[in-house]
């Protein structure tokens, strides 16, 4: 009679253990959530050092208002932020959002802004990226929903576009504003 030696079980065996481990993290409730550890506390400072000339500076007070806020992080070199840029503008007309660019040059963001339009009630000129860090910002873009006292109720990873915008953040924006 043969002898099956341990180390010929164990690889199949871990193999099957983390298959089935992968298995059940595809399919558990809330995969695609990127939780923030600020949703329900106030937002974090978004002064920056540097102002984007031409541009309505943002600042703190401008994130507690009394209405919803959209805190949207950019930079003119990132291609899914170029992609999200006409839903963004649509939001503007209805939402009061603050532009967060980061990482980017004056000269950069200033000529994308002045050429695809600027949604931004006030643009945060963050060339270092030590805002994100604060934010805990991982790539660009993402989109807090701050509620009226300047409270984080929600973060997006990723553009603003197709049926992620619709079945994630659209649902999010209307409960923060009641809908």
């Amino acid at each position: 009679m043969a002898k099956i030696s341990p180390l010929m079980i164990a690889p199949p065996a871990i193999f099957a253990g983390l298959a089935v481990l992968f298995y059940v993290g595809m399919f558990r409730e809330g995969k695609d959530d990127l939780q923030s550890v600020f949703i329900g506390k106030p937002a974090p400072s978004i002064e920056t050092t540097a102002e984007l000339p031409g541009f309505t500076p943002a600042s703190q007070s401008d994130l507690a208002k009394g209405e919803v806020t959209l805190v949207n992080f950019w930079a003119s070199w990132c291609p899914p932020c170029r992609a999200e840029h006409p839903k963004l503008l649509e939001l503007a007309k209805e939402h009061n959002i603050i532009g967060v660019n980061f990482k980017d040059t004056a000269r950069a963001a200033s000529s994308y802004l002045t050429d695809d339009g600027n949604p931004f009630a006030g643009v945060a000129f963050d060339p270092l990226g030590r805002t994100a860090i604060d934010w805990g910002v991982t790539a660009p873009p993402e989109t807090f929903i701050l509620d009226g006292d300047g409270t984080v109720l929600y973060r997006f990873a990723g553009p603003l576009i197709g049926s992620d915008y619709e079945q994630r953040f659209l649902p999010e924006l209307n409960k923060a504003l009641g809908k």
